[in-house]
């Protein structure tokens, strides 16, 4: 094939359809790649783009996850009902030149069905990819590492190929530091620059030790008011769970398996300490504005908070504690950055080695493995001292945690009628704290934050559609929920859900009635210590729902139970209420081992009761898969 002009603008377009932030990651790597190769890069969600500006670039990089069953994120949904539109004609996309990169699970059926979706599509309208696509998995002991390192050096290699520079021009070095595209400046032009003086720091003495109460402004935000946050395991329990109730005004209609996004807040004791390390305090709440780095910038550029427009002013100590995740685990790029913002040589000699693929072991031990923070990384490297107008491309973005909720839409007020005219709703939260390898407390830094809520204190969320796709339509079949720890927390607002349609006038006669019970497969450590919701199950029997719920404690005896063990155990009616009623499997919890093992557990099932052999089993399995009668939601 022959090469693209090197007469013509060397444009690259980098992509991202990103749930949590992680594919956003990668296209930012990305988009440092080619832009070492002196394209003009643009990085953008994909519903940012519209398909005719795929032609406008030569170069179209895509970074894409699957969530839920087998989907494309929220932020790339307007993106894929464009591209799968029938008037587009087989051919429109033969001058786009692409390559892209899927972020997946193997612990999900449909791994990586977004990315091989997206990709295929491409292909379908004649787009033309530059080298092989990517695929990473979350399991992989790496993780996204794991295999993007060797790919992106594939592309990288590819694009040399592809796309030569000008005879005398060369790639940018990679111990050049690249320029971001948006700067941070004093919003007063008549303020003095702090690096100018010689300032004493001065430490924040009248700090709160929890975060303000000032609401954020979220894109599709609402405000939510917290009605309880209750502990509902023992305090003697090594975990901390919570189980919240918020009130958000309005309607707010929402389904089993529907999420709800919380945006955490820094506290202001590690705020404090960042200000303090990077000689920042005394510039901590000067005003500051977003500015072009260079010229050429375009105005339409995309800022690095999103919330925040070229006219907003902000402080240093408001992005810390609102918007920049100084305790999250760095990334190979944060070192890359820190390297040059050192004048120690050993320091910088060790940074720098983080960055080298062949000591990815190294650095997996020095980040992952403790759990080590952005901040720890600083006060280590107390060398650093990062320019603060550079701050927001060095610190990546604190971003909202998702949580199922655990309750149903209800459409009517409580009885005392305290609820009117709000929507309720319940989320199920294990607090995230725990001792790593080198004997640090690790907290989660969203979970910190909700455990200092208190009753009457409002927050901004979101509210979004999940992926189990729950029907009314469904109600006369049975369903088999499995649902261990805070997984039961979908199991929850699914349960609720169909015994509010139970009771509706449309709901089956009585000679209608499912044929089966719903079975819920629970599991935890102990049946004193965290069985959520035991008093709840037990008043559901006595009152007739059609409900059978099993209970593995893994802790309470010599040998461990785990779901996937009751499911061999209740094998007779796991078998009916799925083959021969037509039931439907829910899936909820973290992703990993369990639901590999409960899959297994499932083919065993259908093998011993269905006198299936092994292959056979696995096939209607697939089937139940690919009919939407199997469906996972893991984290």
């Amino acid at each position: 094939m022959a090469s693209p002009s090197t007469q013509q603008p060397r444009r690259a377009l980098v992509l991202y359809g990103s749930e949590t932030g992680n594919a956003q990651d990668v296209a930012e790597e990305m988009g440092r790649v080619v832009e070492r190769l002196r394209f003009d890069t643009q990085v953008a969600e994909l519903n940012a783009i519209g398909l005719k500006q795929l032609l406008q670039h030569q170069l179209v990089l895509i970074s894409i996850s699957t969530t839920g069953q087998g989907e494309l994120p929220a932020n790339s949904q307007a993106f894929w009902k464009a591209l799968r539109s029938t008037r587009l004609r087989p051919g429109c996309l033969q001058q786009m030149r692409f390559a892209s990169f899927g972020l997946g699970d193997t612990s999900y059926p449909k791994f990586n069905w977004a990315h091989r979706k997206l990709y295929n599509r491409l292909i379908q309208l004649g787009a033309q990819p530059v080298c092989d696509r990517g695929e990473s998995d979350e399991q992989h002991p790496e993780g996204i590492d794991g295999s993007f390192l060797s790919w992106s050096a594939a592309l990288r290699q590819r694009l040399v190929e592809e796309y030569p520079l000008p005879e005398g021009q060369d790639p940018i070095p990679d111990d050049v530091l690249l320029d971001p595209k948006w700067v941070l400046d004093f919003a007063d032009s008549t303020a003095s620059n702090p690096l100018d003086n010689d300032t004493k720091v001065i430490a924040n003495g009248d700090a709160s030790d929890i975060p303000p109460q000032d609401l954020l402004d979220i894109p599709g935000g609402l405000t939510a008011t917290i009605r309880s946050n209750q502990r509902i395991t023992r305090t003697t329990h090594w975990q901390d769970v919570r189980h919240l109730q918020l009130d958000i005004p309005g309607s707010r209609p929402y389904a089993p398996g529907d999420v709800l996004t919380t945006y955490p807040k820094n506290f202001p004791v590690d705020v404090d300490e960042f200000l303090a390390i990077m000689d920042w305090t005394s510039q901590a709440d000067t005003p500051l504005r977003f500015v072009p780095s260079s010229p050429s910038t375009s105005l339409t550029a995309t800022l690095p908070i999103s919330n925040v427009s070229q006219n907003t002013t902000i402080t240093l100590r408001k992005l810390l504690t609102n918007h920049l995740d100084i305790l999250s685990i760095p990334r190979r790029s944060f070192f890359a950055h820190l390297a040059h913002y050192t004048t120690d040589p050993f320091h910088r000699a060790r940074l720098l080695e983080f960055t080298d693929p062949e000591y990815i072991d190294e650095l997996y031990d020095y980040t992952t493995r403790p759990r080590r923070s952005i901040l720890e990384v600083l006060q280590e490297f107390e060398s650093v001292k990062i320019p603060w107008q550079r701050v927001c491309s060095i610190i990546p973005v604190l971003r909202g945690r998702q949580f199922s909720i655990a309750s149903a839409m209800n459409p009517e007020a409580d009885s005392d009628g305290s609820n009117e005219g709000n929507t309720k709703i319940e989320l199920l939260i294990a607090i995230v704290k725990y001792k790593t390898v080198i004997k640090k407390i690790r907290q989660g830094v969203c979970t910190r934050y909700i455990s200092s809520l208190t009753p009457g204190q409002k927050l901004t969320v979101t509210l979004s559609k999940g992926g189990l796709g729950v029907s009314r339509r469904e109600l006369d079949k049975p369903v088999v929920m499995i649902g261990p720890g805070t997984g039961v927390a979908p199991m929850r607002s699914l349960i609720q859900q169909r015994m509010q349609w139970r009771k509706e006038p449309v709901s089956p006669s009585p000679e209608q009635k499912v044929p089966a019970n719903d079975l819920l497969f629970f599991g935890c450590r102990n049946a004193e210590a965290d069985y959520f919701f035991k008093h709840e199950w037990a008043a559901l029997k006595e009152v007739g729902v059609p409900l059978d719920v099993f209970a593995a404690f893994s802790r309470d005896q010599r040998q461990k139970v785990y779901v996937q063990d009751l499911i061999r155990q209740q094998r007779a009616l796991v078998y009916a209420a799925i083959v021969e009623h037509g039931g439907i499997v829910y899936i909820c919890g973290a992703s990993g081992k369990m639901p590999q093992a409960v899959r297994e557990a499932l083919i065993e099932v259908f093998q011993s009761e269905g006198q299936m052999e092994r292959e056979g089993a696995e096939a209607y399995l697939a089937s139940l898969e690919k009919s939407g009668r199997y469906r996972q939601e893991t984290w």
